[in-house]
């Protein structure tokens, strides 16, 4: 049975393997093809990347770094959004 907000079927980001696997972004736990990168992931969350920062696993991604970033079995990934206010 596949997690809530699971973005698998035909609208799943493309990974680079068959495989299936979970993560877990901001708390909640996603089914995930397996190799997939964060840059992909993030674009799946967030139609503007511009103000988004990423970690996983505690540590924080630069954007640069992004496209090269595969993601594993049992990461945890935050995505964080900038907001403006005062």
């Amino acid at each position: 049975m596949n997690a809530p907000g699971t973005p698998d079927g035909p609208d799943a980001p493309e990974g680079r393997t068959g495989l299936m696997m979970y993560v877990s972004v901001n708390g909640e736990a996603r089914r995930i093809p397996g190799g997939l990168t964060l840059d992909r992931l993030v674009a799946t969350l967030s139609q503007a990347p511009a103000g988004v920062a990423a970690a996983v696993n505690e540590t924080v991604v630069p954007r640069s770094q992004w496209p090269t970033t595969a993601l594993d079995d049992g990461d945890r990934v935050e995505v964080l959004t900038a907001v403006q206010g005062g």
